[in-house]
């Protein structure tokens, strides 16, 4: 713990932080202290907006005076420096930001992964007053991902994925001979955490209480002796959806770690293909651009690995 004595602290809002939630608003500002802690401050009525008492759920403005009365904020105890590290730019204006992730990088730090992609963003760009994850990708999953760089970018993006007013494909290699009547997977999912701490995905029975609906439409591009290439689309973005749509109905993705077919996937990587990493790709994502309404569609081509893959197989 710091041994200054802390001091009532006046904040003015910038762009940054313009509608944001007060209860979230004080959570980054006090990263350390328990949320417990946060929201008896807002509840004692401490902590004040432009000097009047303030709500939880109250949404602060651009140019608004927050009152943060003293906390003393347990010091960061040092853990691994973040490296600075840029990604392929698909899409970028002042709004946002859309690049094209590798396989094998968390999106952000947390379970065991110290950083992500977005703490390497933050260090690479340091002026950058904002930048968050509009959504998220699993960390074996390649392709798009979007980061906001305004605060507006963020909650309207967010809106339209809410909504499914977005367009998301991946390209996804499944073992054996995908069926071709086989076009809409509906499909209800319930997250548990597992013996292992991990979180893990099954499919739900219907009326259970957990479970919720889950829908993914496939469509056959490619066929190989072993495996099938697909395109998935999905209509909610479920934890997992994919990844146990596609084993749920007998054909699990070529190199999934968790809901995978182990003995094939260790055969392959190392095998002549060496491949050894989970085919599925963000390859396609279409949205309307959060400042002029525009439609905007990006693209990420294959990784080379997954191409080859593709293409070396009879």
């Amino acid at each position: 713990m710091g041994t200054d004595k802390p001091a009532v602290r006046r904040v003015v809002i910038d762009e940054g932080s313009a509608g944001q939630r007060l209860d979230n608003f004080l959570l980054r500002e006090l990263k350390g202290v328990p949320k417990t802690h946060v929201y008896r401050l807002i509840r004692s009525g401490e902590v004040r907006v432009n000097k009047g008492r303030a709500q939880a759920d109250s949404r602060v403005e651009i140019g608004d005076e927050v009152r943060i009365p003293p906390v003393r904020v347990p010091e960061k105890t040092e853990g691994p420096a973040v490296p600075a590290r840029e990604f392929p730019v698909v899409f970028e204006d002042e709004h946002l930001l859309v690049i094209d992730k590798p396989a094998g990088v968390a999106v952000h730090g947390g379970s065991g992964v110290s950083y992500g992609v977005i703490e390497a963003l933050r260090r690479a760009r340091p002026t950058a007053k904002f930048l968050e994850l509009v959504h998220r990708l699993d960390k074996e999953t390649s392709g798009l991902l979007m980061i906001a760089k305004k605060r507006s970018a963020l909650v309207n993006l967010q809106d339209q994925l809410r909504d499914r007013e977005t367009g998301k494909t991946y390209a996804a290699l499944v073992w054996g001979d995908w069926p071709a009547k086989l076009k809409v997977i509906d499909v209800p999912l319930v997250k548990f955490v597992g013996s292992d701490g991990e979180r893990w995905v099954r499919p739900g029975k219907d009326g259970e209480e957990d479970a919720k609906r889950s829908i993914s439409l496939v469509k056959v591009v490619q066929r190989t002796a072993q495996f099938s290439l697909l395109d998935v689309t999905i209509k909610t973005g479920r934890t997992h959806q994919i990844r146990v749509h596609l084993q749920q109905a007998g054909h699990p993705i070529v190199g999934d770690p968790k809901y995978g077919d182990f003995e094939r996937n260790r055969e392959l990587a190392r095998g002549p293909a060496k491949f050894d990493r989970m085919f599925l790709h963000a390859r396609r994502l279409q949205f309307q651009h959060p400042a002029s309404g525009e439609t905007v569609a990006c693209e990420a081509p294959l990784p080379p690995d997954c191409a080859r893959l593709v293409d070396v197989q009879p």
